[in-house]
């Protein structure tokens, strides 16, 4: 067996790749927020946040390997390296940095045809969305326009995977210029009359952890005249299958968009112009 033999993950991505690699063995701890798979919850401490962590307990573990995410995890990063502990911070944002992290930690862990050979699947079902998408637009179907809300006090949205992979569902960015702000803090909407005024035809959130609450969208001032309001198309789906940059968002994630944004293309008539041409 070659590679680290004692890891720690500090987020929930490299733990579900890992036990979708076969390699959870090696795993030694997690962190407290993971829930997929669930029986990671079960089987590994939890010695971890988000942004904080138990660094004695971690030390304890004497883990050969640490896997964090992002900048906002580079305090705890800093302690274990000062500890002497090695430290592999992945800082992924795109669908195509997803995936670069994901053979990244395979290879690490001597699997790199096994992490190839899912990547190239994952990537398959990616391409048979984008071709379901491009035939429907082609029968006269429309693209919805969609706004996904991270966080509901301030509003936030914009994540870049998120974005894109709301693309590749057949969906279109109501905020697409936030997908290239990488802090959270650079992707506050401060009015929320913007997003009345962008008038989203489906409305999905995922308030990182907490219960979307479709009813409290819908009674916002001022929203009632909001197509996805009108026509009951709010959403929830889970932050764990969408707003970790991992496996999750690439299958789960994306195909429930798929069925959101789809089921929405069917229900509506599409409309054409003189000569065929389609109207938007």
């Amino acid at each position: 067996m070659t590679g680290p033999q004692r890891i720690v993950c500090l987020t929930e991505e490299t733990t579900e790749w890992l036990y979708l690699l076969g390699q959870e063995a090696r795993i030694v701890g997690i962190s407290g927020y993971t829930v997929r798979p669930r029986r990671a919850r079960e089987e590994k401490p939890k010695v971890s946040a988000f942004l904080t962590a138990k660094v004695d307990k971690i030390l304890a573990l004497q883990p050969d390997c640490v896997f964090g995410f992002s900048d906002l995890q580079a305090d705890i990063a800093a302690s274990l390296i000062r500890a002497g502990v090695q430290v592999t911070v992945f800082n992924q944002r795109s669908v195509d940095e997803i995936f670069s992290m994901l053979f990244q930690v395979a290879a690490m862990v001597g699997c790199a045809d096994a992490g190839l050979a899912r990547i190239a699947a994952m990537r398959q079902q990616l391409d048979a969305m984008r071709a379901d998408v491009a035939a429907r637009e082609a029968a006269g179907q429309r693209r919805p326009r969609v706004f996904f809300e991270e966080w509901d006090e301030p509003h936030i949205s914009g994540i870049r995977w998120v974005s894109e992979l709301l693309g590749i569902a057949g969906g279109d960015d109501v905020f697409p210029e936030l997908a290239v702000q990488s802090l959270g803090k650079d992707r506050i909407i401060a009015d929320g009359a913007e997003i009345v005024r962008r008038n989203p035809d489906i409305i999905i959130g995922s308030w990182c952890g907490k219960k979307f609450r479709p009813e409290n969208v819908a009674s916002r001032a001022g929203w009632q005249d909001v197509a996805a309001v009108k026509t009951g198309q709010l959403f929830e789906i889970k932050s764990a299958d969408i707003l970790q940059p991992g496996p999750a968002a690439l299958t789960d994630g994306v195909a429930q968009m798929h069925r959101i944004v789809t089921d929405w293309m069917v229900r509506v008539e599409p409309r054409w112009g003189v000569g065929g041409a389609r109207c938007i």
